[in-house]
C-alpha cells in the first residue's frame, strides 16, 4: 500500500475516465526481424571486432579467416588490493584549505587538496583475459559476411575458400557461464590448424601458463599483475592479483583433433564445437574446479539445445523493447557503409534505432545478475593497462552506463551497480570519518573492482570532487521511482541514501559571505576557472554541481523518510539544512548557469563536463511548467558551451542528445544524434571518447528513450516529447515510466496511440503537444488511448 498511496500522493493528479480522439487511429506496426550489425570484411583492428558477453565474460570477434582472432575478456581480472589506504588529510587540514578559499587562495587551496586528500595518479587496471587463435590459413576469399545479431547475440561468420562454403557461430551464454563457437567447412579436407590460447605479457614479463590437459583440453592459468603500477604518482608494481584458469574443450565431426604441448590441432574437420569455460579467484577460491564442474555439465549437450537456451534466456531482457522510426530499410547495405553515408551528411533512420538497441545489448551483455557493473569499457578490453584503467569513473560515466536501464525496461541489471555502489558505502565510512571527520560516507570521483573511497588525482580539477556518493544515490531514487518497490526502498536504497545524505550533512558549512550552506572545498568536475590573480583553478565554495547534487540528495531521503514513515534526528536536522542550502541554480548576467560559487572567466568555455546542469539533466528538479525562467537560462548555458566547442567527445555528445529531449527540442536532439553518429561511432557503432569508451553507447540509448517518453514532472506522462521531424512516422514498445508504468507508442503524421500497461495502479496526466488529459490507471489493465 506505501507505493501505491506515494505514486497517488503525486500533485496535479485529476480522477477522470478515459478519453478516446480520432478517427485517425494508428496500427501496431513493429515487424518481426532481426536486428542485425555486419559487414563484408573481417576486422582489421580490435575496434573492429564484435562484441559478445554474458556479464562476466566477453568476446570480441574477428572473423579473419586466415587467423582468426577471439579476444577474451573475464569482469573480474585486475591486480590485487595491496591494502592502499586513505591519504594522511585530517579534519585539520580540511579547516585549513577552508581557511585558504575564504581568503580567495584558490590555487593554495588547489594544492592542499591534492596533497593532503588525494592518493595523485593510480595505475592499477582491468585486463584482458587473453586471446583465442584459430590458425585456418584459408585464403581465396568469396562471399565474405560477417554479423553481429543483436536479436539473438550472436556472432556469424561466412565466406567460400577456395570456392567451399566454410561458416563460424560464436555466443556467449550466460546460462551456461561458457563461450562457444563452432567451425563448419564443406570443403573435402575440411578444418585444418592449429588452435592457440595466449595472454599479453606485463612490461616482458608472461603472465600465463599454456598446455594441453591430460583430458585433452587447451588449458590457460595466470594470476594478474601490473609491473608498471602506480600508487601516489609513484612506481608501485602489483606482483599478484587475481587468478584465472581457462578450459578449451574441442568436439568434432569428422577428422580428428590432434594435442600439442600448447595447442590444439584441427584434422580434416567437418565440424568443430569449441567450448570454453573460464573462472577466477574473485568469484570463487576452487575456480579451477569450477572449470571442471562447468565443462561436465556442458559435455555431450547438443549446441542447438545450448543456443536455444542461449537466446531464451537473453530474448527475456531484450526483446522487452522494440523500435521502428520507419524510413527506407537499408539492411542490405553493410553498416560501416551505413555509416560512411551518414558521414556525409545523409540521414539513416535505421540505423539510429540500430544502435539504440546496440545500447541496451550491451549492458545486457555486460551487467548480469552477480556480475560487476559495466565499467568504462563494459567488459570488452584488450590491454594490461587500458585507458584510464577501464575502471569506475564516478562522475559521470558509470552514472551514463545506466541510465537506459530503467528508462528501456533493464531494471534487473541495475543489480550489479547497486551490489558494487553498497561496497563504496560501507568502503566510503572509513574514508568520510578519517579524511573528513564526517559522519556516513564518502565516495571519490574514480575507483575500481576493489571498491576504494580515497580521492586519486595527480590535479584539484581532475579529481578532487565530493559529488560522486550524490550522484550514485540517484539510481537508486530511480529504480525506486520506476518499480515502485517499497521493499527494494527500504531495505536496499534507504540505508544507502541514509549514509551519503549524514556525509553531506556534516559535510556542509555556512558560507560566510551570505550565510547559506554550501559544499567546500568544491569542484565542477574535470573543469577550472579564473580567480582574480589570472589562475586557472578548481576550487571554490560551492560549485553548482555541487549543491545541486547535494539538494536532491536531501530532498530524495526527505521523501523516502516519507514513504516509509521514519522519523529521526539525521531527518530534523536536514529538514533544517535543506532551507538554508544555498540554490544550484543561479544566473550569471548573461542568463546562464553559473558553474561556480561566482561569475569567473573560463579558460575552456567548450568543456566536455555540464555538470552545472546536473539537476536540470540526469536530475529532475528543473522542467519547463515549474521554472520557466531557469528552463530558458539552461538553454543559453548549452548554446554557450556548444558555441565554443562544446561536446566533443562522444559520452558529451550523448549527454547532449539527453539534455536536448528534457529542452523538448526534437530539431537540436537529432542534430546531436547526426553529430555523435559522424564524429564519434566506430565501423563497430563502439562509441570513441577517444578512444573506445561504452558511455556514450549507453548515453544515446538514453537520449533516444527521453526524446520518445518522459515522466519526471510532478505525475505527467509526456509522450513523443522532442520528436524530430525525420521521426514522422514509428512506433516503440516496451519504454518504462515511473510508477511501474509500461508504454507503447504508434505515431504517424497526424495520429497517435498510447497503450499504457500499469503495474501499480495510479493517476497520471498525459501530455502530448498542448494536451493534458488525466488518467486514471488500475494495475494489470491496459489503457488504449488514440490521439
Amino acid at each position: 500500500m506505501k507505493a501505491r498511496r506515494y505514486f497517488l500522493e503525486i500533485p496535479i493528479l485529476v480522477l477522470m475516465g478515459v478519453f478516446f480522439f480520432s478517427c485517425n487511429q494508428v496500427k501496431e506496426t513493429i515487424p518481426p526481424q532481426d536486428d542485425i550489425i555486419w559487414f563484408k570484411q573481417p576486422a582489421e583492428n580490435w575496434n573492429e571486432a564484435l562484441p559478445l558477453g554474458n556479464g562476466r565474460l566477453g568476446a570480441m570477434v574477428f572473423g579473419n579467416p586466415s587467423v582468426e582472432r577471439i579476444q577474451l575478456n573475464d569482469d573480474s581480472l585486475w591486480p590485487a588490493n595491496l591494502g592502499w589506504v586513505e591519504p594522511s588529510g585530517t579534519k585539520e587540514d580540511l579547516d585549513q584549505l577552508r581557511q585558504l578559499l575564504f581568503e580567495n587562495k584558490h590555487t593554495e587551496a588547489d594544492a592542499l587538496f591534492v596533497e593532503k586528500f588525494s592518493r595523485k595518479s593510480v595505475l592499477r587496471s582491468h585486463q584482458t583475459l587473453g586471446d583465442l587463435h584459430i590458425e585456418l590459413g584459408h585464403e581465396n576469399i568469396t562471399e565474405y559476411r560477417r554479423e553481429l545479431n543483436l536479436s539473438r547475440a550472436m556472432v556469424s561468420v561466412s565466406y567460400k575458400a577456395h570456392g567451399e562454403l566454410v561458416t563460424q557461430k560464436v555466443f556467449v551464454s550466460h546460462p551456461h557461464q561458457a563461450i562457444f563457437v563452432e567451425l563448419t567447412s564443406e570443403a573435402e579436407h575440411g578444418l585444418n590448424g592449429k588452435v592457440r590460447l595466449s595472454r599479453p605479457e606485463d612490461e616482458g614479463f608472461p603472465t600465463a601458463e599454456i598446455n594441453v590437459t591430460d583430458e585433452g583440453h587447451l588449458a590457460m592459468e595466470g594470476m594478474v599483475t601490473q609491473r608498471a603500477g602506480r600508487f601516489d604518482s609513484s612506481p608501485a608494481p602489483i606482483l599478484e592479483g587475481v587468478r584465472f584458469a581457462t578450459q578449451l574443450k574441442i568436439d568434432h565431426e569428422g577428422g580428428e583433433v590432434l594435442a600439442g604441448k600448447d595447442f590444439l590441432e584441427l584434422k580434416n574437420v567437418e565440424k568443430a564445437v569449441f567450448i570454453l569455460v573460464s573462472n577466477s579467484s574473485f568469484y570463487q577460491e576452487d575456480f579451477k574446479d569450477k572449470n571442471h564442474r562447468d565443462m561436465e555439465v556442458l559435455s555431450g549437450k547438443d549446441l542447438d539445445k545450448l543456443l536455444e537456451g542461449h537466446i531464451s534466456d537473453y530474448q527475456l531482457l531484450y526483446n522487452r523493447v522494440k523500435l521502428d522510426l520507419g524510413g527506407v530499410e537499408l539492411d542490405s547495405i553493410p553498416t560501416d557503409e551505413r555509416l560512411a553515408r551518414v558521414k556525409e551528411d545523409s540521414i539513416d533512420l535505421g540505423l539510429e534505432a540500430l544502435l539504440f538497441q546496440f545500447g541496451r545489448y550491451l549492458l545486457i551483455a555486460s551487467s548480469r545478475q552477480n556480475t560487476n557493473p559495466a565499467n568504462l569499457q563494459g567488459l570488452w578490453n584488450e590491454h594490461i593497462a587500458a585507458p584510464w584503467n577501464a575502471d569506475y569513473h564516478l562522475n559521470i560515466n558509470l552514472q551514463m552506463n545506466y541510465w537506459p536501464a530503467n528508462l528501456t525496461n533493464l531494471d534487473e541489471l541495475n543489480m550489479p551497480l547497486f551490489d558494487y555502489i553498497d561496497k563504496l558505502v560501507e568502503n566510503g565510512k572509513v574514508t568520510a570519518e578519517q579524511n573528513f571527520g564526517c559522519r556516513g560516507s564518502f565516495f571519490p570521483h574514480a575507483t575500481d573492482l576493489w571498491a576504494p573511497t580515497w580521492l586519486r588525482a595527480p590535479t584539484a580539477y581532475w579529481g578532487c570532487s565530493v559529488g560522486a556518493g550524490g550522484w550514485m544515490m540517484q539510481h537508486y531514487w530511480r529504480h525506486f521511482e520506476f518499480t515502485g518497490d517499497t521493499t527494494f526502498l527500504r531495505k536496499r536504497a534507504f540505508p544507502a541514501i541514509m549514509e551519503v545524505a549524514a556525509f553531506y550533512s556534516d559535510w556542509l558549512i555556512e558560507d560566510p559571505r551570505d550565510g547559506l550552506l554550501i559544499s567546500a572545498p568544491s569542484t565542477s568536475p574535470e573543469n577550472r576557472f579564473v580567480d582574480e590573480t589570472g589562475a586557472s583553478v578548481a576550487t571554490c565554495l560551492g560549485s553548482a554541481m555541487d549543491q545541486q547534487v547535494i539538494a536532491e540528495v536531501f530532498d530524495n531521503y526527505i521523501l523516502a523518510c516519507s514513504v516509509l514513515d521514519i522519523n529521526n534526528s539525521l531527518l530534523d536536522t536536514i529538514l533544517v539544512q535543506r532551507q538554508k542550502l544555498r540554490p544550484g541554480f543561479v544566473m550569471g548576467e548573461d542568463g546562464r548557469i553559473l558553474e561556480w560559487d561566482r561569475e569567473y572567466q573560463e579558460p575552456e568555455p567548450g568543456h566536455r563536463h555540464m555538470s552545472h546542469l546536473y539537476g536540470f539533466h540526469p536530475g529532475t528538479s528543473v522542467w519547463k511548467d515549474r521554472d520557466a525562467e531557469t528552463f530558458e537560462a539552461v538553454r543559453k548555458t548549452l548554446d554557450y558551451r556548444l558555441a565554443n566547442g562544446g561536446a566533443g567527445t562522444g559520452w558529451s555528445r550523448a549527454w547532449l542528445i539527453n539534455c536536448s529531449a528534457r529542452l523538448l527540442d526534437g530539431e537540436m536532439a537529432h542534430e546531436h544524434i547526426q553529430l555523435l553518429l559522424q564524429k564519434s561511432i566506430m565501423d563497430n557503432l563502439f562509441d570513441s571518447h577517444p578512444p573506445f569508451q561504452i558511455d556514450g553507447n549507453f548515453g544515446y540509448t538514453s537520449g533516444v528513450a527521453e526524446m520518445l517518453l518522459q515522466s519526471h514532472e510532478g505525475g505527467k506522462l509526456r509522450v513523443l516529447p522532442a520528436l524530430p521531424a525525420q521521426w514522422e512516422e514509428g512506433s516503440v514498445e516496451g519504454l518504462r515510466a515511473r510508477g511501474d508504468l509500461t508504454v507503447d507508442l504508434y505515431w504517424k503524421k497526424d495520429a497517435l496511440k498510447v497503450v499504457l500497461h500499469p503495474g501499480i495502479s495510479q493517476n497520471i496526466t498525459l501530455v502530448f503537444n498542448n494536451l493534458e488529459i488525466p488518467y486514471e490507471l488500475e494495475a494489470g489493465g491496459k489503457t488504449v488511448i488514440n490521439l
